[in-house]
């Protein structure tokens, strides 16, 4: 169904990882470099950091400090206090590509993704890791070989979902209580695995193209397809049960407001970085669930 819904903000470049946190809606901006938070209505904009390397995932940690993606820089920033941003992890040497969405739990342990390959210039698919950073900033890797892995969701019973964007599924992982994963299982599988040998092949055969997701109260997933302009609402063991449709790309999700029930959307035409960088087409949209 085409959902009814209002416009929270526009006139940004391409938003990401929409957060409700402390009575606020909190927000990622590619292409102005700035985390953004707002009332539920988009009133009282504030600038909640600058991160020049371009602005991702977003947590916090137990004492309330955030936690903020650094995509091109393979850093994640932690702000202090005083609103300084300082290096929390150094991920360079894990990673080749950008990095992307973040979960933090409540023990402030921060699961990373990242692209494992330049999409925005269509280069060949490649697979990618999974990192955990530990509240001291150590970082490990906690799962191989994911094809894209980008939104990420802690199930009622404490298991971790990882949409692999590019690999037509969403998947589970057992979460050990040192924070390290079990093996890899399909909670949902759209299609099978693309052939990877060339990107265009690869997006052409995806039937979902999972991206930025939240968590509903009942185990079931709300997903953005970053390629069919929907929302995807997901159970466990029936797949797709519905989708809220839109008339334009739709990369992100996030359930907040007062009582929980608000979807927070992340719209824009495409994500595609050349074009986002030049125009102010990104819109937070909000839809009652």
């Amino acid at each position: 169904m085409k959902p009814d819904f209002t416009v929270v903000l526009e006139g940004y470049t391409y938003f990401e990882c929409p957060r409700w946190h402390e009575g606020r809606v909190w927000v990622s901006d590619f292409y102005s470099y700035r985390v953004l938070s707002a009332e539920a209505d988009g009133s009282d904009v504030r600038v909640e950091a600058e991160v020049p390397q371009q602005p991702s995932g977003l947590g916090w940690l137990p004492d309330g400090r955030l936690l903020v993606v650094s995509m091109k820089d393979h850093t994640i920033l932690r702000r202090e206090d005083d609103g300084s941003l300082v290096v929390h992890a150094d991920l360079s040497s894990h990673v080749a590509a950008n990095l992307n969405d973040m979960l933090v739990d409540d023990r402030g342990r921060a699961y990373v993704g990242n692209f494992g390959f330049d999409l925005m210039n269509l280069a060949t698919p490649d697979t990618a890791d999974l990192l955990r950073v530990d509240p001291d900033g150590s970082a490990t890797v906690v799962a191989k070989d994911l094809y894209f892995p980008n939104g990420m969701a802690l199930t009622p019973d404490g298991e971790l979902l990882v949409d692999e964007t590019v690999g037509n599924r969403v998947s589970v992982f057992s979460v050990h209580p040192d924070g390290s994963l079990g093996e890899r299982r399909d909670w949902a599988k759209f299609a099978e695995l693309p052939d990877m040998n060339d990107m265009t092949t690869a997006l052409g055969q995806l039937v979902v193209a999972a991206d930025g997701c939240a968590i509903d109260t009942d185990g079931s997933l709300w997903a953005a397809d970053a390629l069919g302009q929907r929302i995807v609402h997901i159970e466990p063991g029936k797949g797709i049960v519905d989708q809220l449709e839109f008339d334009t790309g739709v990369f992100a999700c996030g359930l907040g407001g007062d009582d929980g029930r608000t979807l927070f959307v992340c719209a824009a035409p495409d994500f595609n970085e050349h074009q986002r960088k030049v125009e102010t087409e990104g819109k937070l949209l909000a839809v009652r669930v």
